[in-house]
């Protein structure tokens, strides 16, 4: 397989599985039009909403692109050395992270109290989640640690680490995949926002999609197997 190939494997899977959640979002919104009521700034929850879909779009491309480029034609270590463009590439994907929590935090307060729930339930799940998810951070800084979780091994040829086992890690492979996003929940659930839960949801489901169409296959090419 040329290397074009090998860049751009398994993406058309990728795109579809991108345009079938998208769809299902634009019945969601479209059946239901009270779910996008609000306004924060001035600006409206449709312009909050549909920026919190496109961020994980950007980031996750952002993410493709730069591991395969550097997975296969070591396009920026050639250039710039190992340590700094995997410092630039970690700036701009912490960038990005932080900025799909601060896209669901903007659409919160945009459609805040639109979930007529009981607040009982909401501020429970709330608490039920949180343990999980800063165990989960808390794992990843201990043991997993943040350099792996951003993706060294695409840059360090000699990066070589074996599958971590403990921590949340002890209990499933995918800790961050599982309980990573679950911080997005929070906002949503905190300030009663039918849109932010909704773009939560999004959010996860599309890491799979990065998860099955682009990571796994990285760590088959890396590592010769995958948990």
């Amino acid at each position: 397989m040329s290397e074009t190939g090998k860049i751009l494997k398994y993406q058309l899977w990728h795109v579809l599985a991108l345009l079938a959640l998208l769809t299902v979002i634009k019945i969601i919104v479209t059946s239901k039009p009270d779910i996008l009521l609000g306004s924060f700034w001035n600006l409206s929850t449709r312009f909050w909403f549909w920026l919190a879909i496109a961020v994980p779009i950007i980031h996750q491309t952002y993410v493709l692109l730069i591991w395969r480029f550097e997975l296969y034609q070591r396009t920026f270590s050639r250039r710039f050395g190992v340590k700094r463009a995997f410092n630039f590439y970690a700036a701009g994907f912490s960038f990005l992270f932080a900025s799909r929590l601060i896209a669901i935090i903007f659409l919160s307060l945009s459609n805040k109290d639109t979930l007529h729930s009981d607040p009982v339930l909401t501020y429970g799940i709330s608490i039920l989640i949180t343990p999980f998810i800063v165990y989960l951070f808390y794992s990843v800084k201990k043991y997993f640690t943040i350099e792996r979780a951003y993706g060294i091994d695409h840059f360090d040829q000699n990066y070589n680490e074996p599958y971590v086992k403990q921590g949340i890690f002890k209990y499933t492979d995918n800790g961050m995949y599982v309980f990573g996003l679950m911080v997005l929940y929070l906002p949503g659930l905190l300030l009663f926002s039918k849109a932010a839960i909704l773009a939560a949801l999004f959010n996860h489901a599309y890491i799979w999609v990065h998860y099955y169409f682009t990571e796994r296959p990285d760590m088959i090419e890396i590592y010769g197997n995958t948990p």
